[in-house]
């Protein structure tokens, strides 16, 4: 059973940094990757950040890039998200997935993912 786990998240003011964690179980696919969504209230999920775990390339958001950067542990089957020079807009319940890639697919959305985290508040003032 594939478990995802979450940590991190809170409320800072604008300019602050927030570092998200996660940590998945159970899963095996040839080419993993891992990311991280957010969705703002009354809008759609949408694609943060993608890290392939085989090489470790990584695909961002245009509204993140220069700010937010996705590493992982593979040891530790875990994946973070340093969060910096945070916005108002920025706001929203974060999630983490996992999942697999087919050979020759790559970017932010070159994954399938399959596993969810439960998702953590990220909450920016003013």
């Amino acid at each position: 059973q594939v478990q995802m786990v979450e940590s991190g998240g809170g409320s800072v003011q604008t300019g602050g940094s927030l570092r998200l964690s996660c940590a998945a179980s159970g899963y095996t696919r040839r080419r993993k990757c891992m990311g991280w969504f957010l969705q703002a209230p009354g809008k759609e999920r949408e694609g943060v950040a993608t890290i392939y775990t085989g090489d470790g390339s990584t695909y961002y958001a245009d509204s993140v890039k220069g700010r937010f950067t996705i590493s992982q542990d593979n040891a530790k089957n875990a994946v973070y998200l340093q969060m910096n020079n945070l916005k108002p807009e920025d706001t929203a319940m974060y999630y983490c997935a996992a999942g697999g890639a087919y050979d020759g697919t790559w970017g932010l959305s070159g994954c399938s993912f399959y596993y969810w985290g439960q998702g953590t508040q990220v909450t920016v003032s003013s």
